[in-house]
């Protein structure tokens, strides 16, 4: 099967960050596939902005090796790889300073009516200065759009310090905080599936659905992100954005259409919602805990402390917690999410866990008989399994197992999947909101977390210890036991 192209129309896109990691692993990668599908029109430009003084042939080199890295030699060709970078430009710039932004708006000014992305690949604190140079030098025109990436503040206060910094140059309907997750295939595959089929939807509320699980579980450390990670904790850096967001596309009411602001506006209705976690219910909602030395991948690796070169901390590397819906839908469903890192998988997923059979008309010989689960597994080997009851082949009476219906996208497409960067791209460039998070979702979140960090802030409990290679604290086990739920695991 071929996946469809559709092209879109020509842009000028300003990477600004563009020699950090971000902009290496995962931008120019992705612009570099869909200027070979295709979908790139000859006249786009892309510039690489950032305070190194370079020369463009030396960032070309620079975005030539970041290919070789990330894009496999069945993907590109010398080619196609000369065509992409004979698109890229480079222009030094100083984010908080007015050196190299008069070069930038010389390097735009033949196209002034063109759509121009300005995609802020840098830490938040820039955001708002950034924003300003655009606005002084005249290079935020009205087909400009701004892209930022998470962490959009770290607290409430400091989120709509950032959200105002940036509305200063760019009304809300040309911002887009982008999270990579609304971008995976089975993400939207979520949407399709709930409201495509007749076979969900009339199930999917608390008559039929017994918990939701989500679990996002790295098995890396915190590498070269140490200094970040300290300040953040995988609250803020996992389940404010990322989870949050899997949740909202999860228990949502169906939206009147897939217009941006429909969708988000039902998003929003869910994060409103959400029952508080304060002092009061954090210790039996929430746990959180941080990785000692273990082993992950065959090979021993440090601790989080270690790792750091701190000899201690209080910042959580692994979280688990209970989140409540208030609402008609979902009254009495638990919402079981975990994240960590230093985990013994690499796996996102979203398990929907229907409620039992209310009579077996089966004898005990069958065998015991499992509830359905929906499971959507978002990386790796995007796919979704439908686990059901089945009669086990043969003669000899009536023997039940739990098989899964499964849909693996690369089996079944026979295509790439595209890199979730790929696709939020090109709706940047195509003007489309509908994956990207509004201003009052991102407040709404963390109106929500606020309390939870702060209860954590005012116990005298730290986090509680986990060996790497293992699935968290024990009191992870605990937390879902106690509403009578085991944590997931794939049966096959």
């Amino acid at each position: 099967m071929v996946a469809r192209v559709i092209a879109v129309d020509p842009f000028d896109l300003v990477v600004v960050g563009a020699t950090g990691d971000l902009a290496r692993r995962k931008l120019l990668p992705a612009l570099f596939y869909r200027c070979a599908a295709g979908q790139m029109p000859a006249e786009a430009r892309i510039f690489g902005v950032a305070r190194r003084a370079m020369t463009a042939d030396a960032f070309r080199a620079m975005a030539h090796e970041a290919i070789a890295a990330h894009v496999p030699p069945s993907d590109r060709d010398e080619a196609g790889v000369d065509t992409f970078l004979g698109r890229v430009g480079y222009v030094a710039v100083k984010a908080d300073a007015d050196d190299g932004w008069a070069d930038l708006a010389r390097a735009l000014a033949d196209q002034p009516g063109r759509i121009r992305v300005f995609y802020l690949a840098t830490g938040p604190d820039l955001f708002g200065p950034i924003c300003d140079q655009l606005a002084r030098h005249g290079l935020a025109t009205p087909g400009s759009r701004v892209v930022v990436e998470k962490p959009i503040g770290k607290s409430l206060d400091s989120a709509r310090a950032v959200n105002d910094a940036i509305g200063r140059t760019f009304p809300e309907d040309r911002v887009y905080r982008i999270d990579h997750y609304l971008g995976k295939e089975t993400v939207q595959n979520l949407m399709a599936l709930r409201f495509a089929n007749a076979l969900f939807e009339p199930v999917w509320n608390a008559a039929h659905i017994d918990h939701v699980q989500i679990t996002v579980a790295e098995t890396l450390g915190v590498e070269g992100r140490a200094g970040y990670y300290d300040t953040a904790g995988a609250l803020r850096d996992m389940v404010q954005n990322h989870m949050l967001q899997l949740l909202c596309l999860t228990a949502m009411e169906p939206p009147t259409s897939l217009a941006a602001d429909a969708v988000r506006d039902e998003k929003l209705k869910v994060l409103k919602a959400l029952v508080p976690i304060t002092e009061e219910n954090a210790a039996d909602r929430t746990v959180r805990g941080q990785y000692r030395a273990g082993a992950s991948a065959g090979g021993p690796v440090p601790g989080y402390l270690e790792e750091l070169g701190k000899p201690a901390s209080n910042t959580e590397t692994f979280v688990a917690l209970r989140a409540d819906i208030a609402n008609w839908r979902w009254a009495g469903v638990p919402f079981f999410l975990r994240t960590g890192k230093r985990l013994p998988a690499r796996v996102s997923e979203i398990v929907v866990a229907f409620r039992p059979i209310p009579h077996s008309v089966f004898d005990d010989t069958a065998g015991p008989i499992s509830a359905n689960k929906l499971v959507i597994r978002l990386q790796p080997d995007e796919s979704v399994k439908l686990w059901l009851m089945i009669k086990d082949p043969g003669p000899g009476g009536m023997r039940l197992q739990q098989q899964a219906l499964n849909m693996s996208f690369a089996e079944a497409f026979g295509v790439r999947n595209p890199d979730a960067y790929e696709r939020l791209l090109m709706d940047v460039v195509r003007g489309n909101q509908t994956l990207f998070m509004r201003r009052d979702e991102v407040e709404a979140a963390w109106t929500w977390i606020d309390p939870t960090l702060q209860a954590w802030s005012a116990s005298s409990e730290p986090p509680k210890p986990y060996t790497a290679g293992t699935w968290g604290p024990s009191a992870s086990i605990a937390l879902i036991e106690r509403a009578g739920r085991t944590w997931h695991e794939d049966e096959g």
